[in-house]
This record gives C-alpha cells, sequence and structure tokens, in this order.
C-alpha cells in the first residue's frame, strides 16, 4: 500500500512517539521540528473539535490525533500539499477522525460552526512579505513561509471566531515577532497564557516561538515556561526533544 500511495519524489518518515507516518516531499513541503513541537505543546482536549490552520502536509494534526478522540480538521489552502496530507490521513487509518479541507483559512466557517472548537493549531507562515529570502524558494515553500495568502492578523481573526469561549490558540512562530504577536492577540480577545522560547544549542538566540492563548480569557497570569533547546554540543538531541520524537528518554 505504500508505494501505490507514494506520488513521484515522495517518501514516508515516521514520528516513532505516535506512530504517526507522514507523506513527505522535499521539493514541495516537509514538515520539521517547529510542527512536532507545536502539536506537543498545548494540552489537548480529550473530546470535542481541533482544527488545524496552516496545516501543510497534515502533520500537526495527525501527530496530535492518538492524543485524543477529538475530531480534527485540517485545513490547507495548497492543493498539493492538501492532496499529500489526504493521503497521509488514509495512510493511517485515520479517516473517520481527522478530515483535510482544500480551503483559504479565510473561509473556516464555512466548514465548522462559530464558537465551536475547542483548540486550533497554528504553524503559520513566520515571513513578512517584504523580506528578501524568499527569492530562491519554491512556489510551495514560498506561500508556506511567507504572509501571501495569510497573516497574522487574518490567523488570529478567524480563530476569535471559530473558538469556543475559553477555547484555545496555540501558535509557534519567530521570537523577533514576540511584541507583534502579543499584540495581536489581544486585539482579538486572545489572552496569551502560556509562552516558551525555543534555541538550537544552549548558548545561541532563540529561533523559534510556542504560544497558547485563550479566548475571552483574563489578561493576567501569562506564563513563561523554561527555555527549550534541541541540540546538545554535539549535535544529539537533547533529552527533552528525544523523548518527543521518540517517547522515551535518551541516555
Amino acid at each position: 500500500m505504500t508505494d501505490s500511495i507514494l506520488k513521484d519524489g515522495e517518501r514516508i518518515d515516521q514520528l516513532f512517539s505516535s506512530d504517526v507516518k507522514i507523506i513527505q516531499n522535499k521539493a514541495v513541503f516537509s514538515y520539521s521540528v517547529d510542527s512536532v513541537l507545536l502539536s506537543r505543546f498545548p494540552k489537548i482536549p480529550s473530546r470535542g473539535l481541533i482544527v488545524d490552520l496552516c496545516s501543510g502536509n497534515g502533520a500537526v494534526g495527525l501527530f496530535a490525533s492518538h492524543q485524543t478522540k477529538a475530531q480534527i480538521v485540517e485545513v490547507e489552502l495548497q492543493e498539493r500539499l492538501a492532496d499529500m496530507a489526504q493521503r497521509s490521513i488514509t495512510l493511517n487509518k485515520l479517516d473517520a477522525q481527522v478530515s483535510m479541507v482544500n480551503d483559504d483559512l479565510k473561509n473556516l466557517l464555512q466548514h465548522v460552526k462559530r464558537s465551536s472548537v475547542d483548540l486550533i493549531f497554528c504553524n503559520p507562515p513566520y515571513f513578512k512579505t517584504s523580506e528578501t529570502s524568499k527569492k530562491n524558494l519554491s512556489p510551495h515553500y514560498l506561500l508556506a513561509r511567507h504572509e501571501i495568502t495569510t497573516n497574522l492578523e487574518e490567523i488570529c481573526a478567524i480563530s476569535q471566531q471559530a473558538l469556543k469561549t475559553k477555547g484555545r490558540l496555540a501558535m509557534v512562530h519567530r521570537p523577533d515577532r514576540f511584541l507583534e504577536i502579543i499584540d495581536t492577540l489581544r486585539r482579538y480577545k486572545l489572552a496569551p497564557k502560556r509562552i516558551q522560547f525555543v534555541y538550537p544549542k544552549s548558548g545561541k538566540d532563540a529561533n523559534m516561538l510556542l504560544i497558547e492563548a485563550i479566548k475571552d480569557g483574563s489578561q493576567d497570569g501569562m506564563k513563561i515556561l523554561p527555555p527549550l533547546i534541541i541540540h546538545k554540543d554535539n549535535g544529539d538531541y537533547t533529552d527533552a526533544i528525544f523523548s518527543i520524537y521518540y517517547g522515551e528518554e535518551h541516555d
């Protein structure tokens, strides 16, 4: 089955801690550590409705699926990535729990009811369109990484409409946009509650930010969690990251 489900240039990668298999294509899109960390960051509701915005090839929602019986709706604009995600859903025999919507996230309320969602994941485009690092990217990576078809404002606006009161938005982003993220969340009555900075190695600057906000929550009580470091000095994963990937402690 795995051979017949793949198209040219594709491979199957596995997150061993969850036994989830993801169809990847390096030339089109591949998930990386940000997707894995985002899927483990918030408390996952045991039931209800979860939405994964900017889902790419479906990695975040699929990684979260084994932690819950909630229905999961993945939303991806790019048809090529949505097709990869749908085949990964089928590959993991999760069609009864996980569904893929190939549409602009602005149309989310055409697919879920207003104020019905318990948790929204989002691994959004990190870069503003004015930033010049986009020149050599493929069209697929260009849309995934740059705010061309959506932006932070739109993501917060649609999340505010789709989430239940006290529902949560969990997002991974860039530390250099931290203040903008906080301001935008608050403008849409999404109260930042948990923040964690992620570092490639000890002694390096943070290169990722995980943040969880609650709809209509109190603006008090925001927590900055301990730093999360990806690699040891020798390049191996730290124990915390090894456990996330493989589900066990590393000697």
